[in-house]
């Protein structure tokens, strides 16, 4: 799963088989989680730079997705958090 921002909330978006739920609590600089069966880790939306990984979780498909839908998670970002990606 692929959340913008923490904990999940009920309205998600998908992309490449993954759910990225909206959510509420707003921290900087704009990122996404992958929640994972083993772990989790935290996304920078600009960059996709791995900000914090726990456990053992798979990126490869969560990044090449963020990678596709960047403009989304911008957005997504700025809808929910009125801070600009």
């Amino acid at each position: 799963m692929i959340a913008l921002f923490d904990p999940p909330c009920p309205g998600s978006y998908d992309f490449r088989r993954q759910r990225l739920p909206c959510i509420s609590l707003i921290t900087t600089p704009p990122h996404f989680h992958v929640l994972g069966r083993g772990g989790a880790a935290q996304i920078r939306i600009d960059t996709l730079e791995v900000m914090h990984v726990s456990g053992k979780v798979e990126l490869r498909e969560a990044l090449d997705g963020a990678a596709d839908n960047r403009a989304l998670l911008e957005v997504k970002w700025i809808e929910f958090s009125g801070d600009v990606a």
